[in-house]
């Protein structure tokens, strides 16, 4: 088996507005990369289904869905927040975020796939169940986590988010949730100043400094997270994969290399090669310098790759 790339061009129509950083040349970059180092061609390559709205209002209510269906626009751009606006493709793509970790969970659990990627946009760790934020509309790791609980009778799903920023979306979607645990390591303070006070028991939030290297990374991973996660021995490993703690991004200030990202995947798939068969899905989130988001994607790839052809 192989790892499955999954995207849609529904994610390039998506544009909040000239200078925005959550653009569309950040997939254009991930994916000029991975053609050119010929990873594209190695893995399973599927186009993106839609959301249904039964399977978003696995995070999100009714009256959340019909509320942003109201904000989308017929022309121009819908200010949600400050950071976070629609243009008339931008649910159209959101769906389209949501329908790529779905069809990933179905392709792991079919044993179609050794693992996905999920080359999506707008990314989705910030939206909480009854609000758009971050650049975030719908919730789609933490829908991923109740799909494959709801859907496919998995017991125990593991969400690592190594984004620079707390997925605070994540969290207010499946805190209290013993069938899930989740850890997210972040930059404090930074965006959205959350994730230091008390937490739910299944929650696991690791802040680091500004500056933090990737040294520092490595041994919060190892003391506070991955032993939590060998002991909740998940069935599947869902990953919220930002890249944005690389030392080269604009809207943060850690000190991340890509062979940081590299480490932290490999470990993630040795748990998922323990308790999961292997199987491991990752979505991308942040990520806004180009090159560092394109060279950090291509060892995350070449890790996934690696650990899915590699004797468990």
């Amino acid at each position: 088996m192989t790892v499955a790339y999954i995207s849609h061009p529904d994610c390039l129509l998506h544009d909040m507005g000239s200078g925005h950083p959550e653009q569309p040349a950040r997939l254009r970059a991930v994916h000029q990369r991975l053609v050119e180092s010929g990873l594209l061609a190695r893995m399973q390559q599927r186009e993106a289904p839609l959301a249904t709205d039964a399977q978003l209002r696995l995070a999100h209510p009714e009256s959340y869905l019909r509320r942003l269906q109201a904000c989308s626009p017929g022309r121009g751009l819908y200010p949600l927040d400050a950071d976070t606006h629609m243009n008339p493709h931008s649910l159209k793509a959101a769906r389209r975020a949501v329908g790529a970790a779905l069809l990933g969970v179905d392709l792991l659990l079919r044993n179609e796939a050794s693992a996905a990627f999920c080359a999506v946009r707008p990314p989705g760790h910030h939206a909480e169940r009854q609000r758009a934020m971050g650049f975030c509309l719908f919730s789609s790791i933490a829908i991923a986590a109740l799909y494959a609980l709801e859907h496919w009778g998995l017991h125990r799903v593991a969400i690592v988010d190594f984004d620079v920023h707390h997925g605070n979306g994540t969290e207010d979607v499946v805190a209290g949730d013993e069938r899930i645990l989740f850890c997210s390591t972040f930059q404090h303070p930074l965006y959205p100043y959350s994730g230091t006070g008390p937490a739910a028991p299944n929650v696991i939030n690791v802040p680091l400094p500004g500056g933090c290297d990737g040294q520092r990374f490595r041994a919060a991973m190892l003391e506070q997270c991955l032993p939590r996660l060998a002991t909740f021995a998940p069935e599947l490993v869902l990953i919220s994969a930002g890249f944005d703690a690389h030392r080269a991004d604009p809207l943060a200030g850690m000190a991340l290399e890509a062979p940081d990202f590299g480490w932290v995947t490999a470990r993630l798939a040795e748990q998922a090669g323990l308790s999961a068969d292997g199987r491991i899905l990752s979505c991308l989130e942040g990520g806004y310098d180009l090159e560092a988001l394109a060279s950090s994607v291509q060892t995350h790839l070449e890790t996934l790759l690696a650990a899915g052809t590699a004797p468990l």
